[in-house]
């Protein structure tokens, strides 16, 4: 029973790491060079607009799910005697907490809300610096989460390779 839990909590791992990290990564590489590209009277708004509607359902279970799913495989793994895996599965988590999760809280979102808060100013000078501002650090950070949620999503692949092996 446990081997069968193991094997779908590893199956959840790599499915909720891929989504974030393809979340992240899509950002990164597609959303904010698109915001870049126009005035940022409206890029200012859009990214507002954009940040309050991925707080939902679906999205808290890709930004949470890692850090549950891979910490339950990196256990349940250890208790079935399988310690290389579960060892990298525990490991995935804390690359994800320590990568991610933990910039997300600290970094990203405070940003996002200082940008809500700002509005969008009058003065298109002014607003262009806000912008610029707020989307190279805030493209930065998300990368590093991007990054980060890719080693996560290579470990528990990793997990799940060695518990497959060691059978």
């Amino acid at each position: 029973m446990n081997a069968t839990v193991a094997a779908w909590s590893a199956a959840a791992t790599v499915v909720v790491t891929g989504a974030i990290t393809g979340v992240y990564y899509a950002f990164s590489v597609a959303v904010m060079p698109g915001l870049n590209a126009v005035a940022p009277g409206t890029a200012i708004p859009a990214m507002t607009s954009i940040n309050q509607r991925i707080q939902n359902p679906l999205f808290f279970v890709t930004f949470f799910g890692p850090l549950v799913a891979a910490t339950v495989t990196g256990v349940l793994l250890l208790i079935l005697g399988q310690r290389s895996a579960g060892v990298l599965f525990l490991m995935a988590t804390a690359v994800y907490l320590v990568g991610a999760f933990i910039p997300t809280v600290v970094v990203n979102v405070p940003m996002n809300e200082n940008l809500d808060a700002a509005g969008v100013p009058t003065d298109p000078a002014e607003a262009a610096r806000v912008w610029a501002s707020y989307s190279s650090a805030w493209t930065s950070w998300n990368s590093v989460r991007a990054g980060a949620s890719l080693i996560s999503l290579l470990l528990a692949g990793l997990g799940i390779y060695l518990s497959g092996t060691s059978r």
